[in-house]
């Protein structure tokens, strides 16, 4: 199975970027001049989280790029909720939270393509979007500049980046799918194995419900978000806490002890969740 992850160059969900023209191509932004050595033929393209864009470090104090993951990355891709819009004359700044972290993401105003772009669907203030860019420092601030934002249309998409962004991270953290299977750490009849993997390494032991080595109260919550019929957007605890007869309180600290191991994640609030299957 070719992931292609190891030099990642598109994006998939609704993106369309570089693979249709609809976002950065090598040299379309001015950054590739002469001064500039490195090859752009080599750009990456990652679908992360605002923490991984957090955490992300660089390799030397001189470095243009940052690493995530011990990988060098140069364009990222992430989804977002829109928390605020600051417009000026030169640039619109948003300040985009995906549940991990907030980041504003910086993008220069081109008064003819503006025109051009006039009756398109706009990103909006609590609206979701989806950004292509690059990881930027100044003045020991970080942010993205973004080759271009678009409004999310189809709430799939964020379940989908997120589902996307774990599969990218556990290739460059548990190596690729083939590795795991030539190792016996992912040998299930589905060949992708990042879920059994993931579950065995929490001492699931493979377990098929994915709650071996949960707490009782986590166990119950774990499987009333696998068993109540949901939107996209998942369970808040409080449906929860009425569904399983527990304390608001009992169902927080379960949902935390799930997210800790890579169970379930926040969708439109800290204490909505749903599951992260892979």
């Amino acid at each position: 199975m070719d992931t292609g992850y190891g030099g990642y160059s598109t994006t998939s969900y609704g993106a369309q970027g570089g693979a249709a023209g609809g976002g950065f191509m090598p040299g379309s932004q001015g950054e590739g001049s002469a001064s500039n050595k490195r090859s752009y033929g080599k750009d990456t393209l990652r679908p992360v989280t605002i923490k991984q864009l957090i955490d992300a470090h660089h390799p030397h104090p001189d470095a243009e790029h940052f690493m995530i993951d011990d990988s060098e990355t140069t364009q990222v891709t992430f989804v977002a909720q829109v928390r605020n819009i600051s417009t000026q004359t030169t640039n619109v700044t948003y300040k985009l939270d995906d549940g991990t972290g907030t980041i504003e993401v910086k993008v220069w105003v081109d008064a003819e393509a503006a025109s051009m772009e006039d009756g398109k669907q706009k990103v909006v203030e609590q609206g979701h979007a989806r950004v292509w860019g690059r990881l930027k420092q100044f003045n020991n601030k970080r942010h993205v500049g973004a080759q271009f934002i678009r409004p999310i249309q189809d709430l799939n998409e964020i379940s989908y980046h997120l589902l996307e962004a774990t599969v990218v991270h556990l290739h460059y953290t548990k190596g690729p799918v083939e590795h795991l299977q030539a190792n016996g750490g992912a040998q299930q009849s589905n060949g992708m194995g990042y879920g059994q993997q993931n579950g065995m390494s929490n001492g699931g032991g493979g377990d098929a419900g994915g709650m071996a080595g949960l707490s009782p109260t986590a166990r119950k919550v774990y499987s009333a978000l696998r068993n109540t019929t949901q939107t996209n957007e998942g369970l808040h605890a409080q449906v929860i806490a009425q569904q399983v007869g527990l304390e608001i309180s009992e169902v927080m600290k379960a949902g935390d002890e799930l997210m800790g191991l890579g169970k379930v994640y926040t969708t439109v609030d800290d204490l909505t969740w749903a599951l992260l299957d892979l």
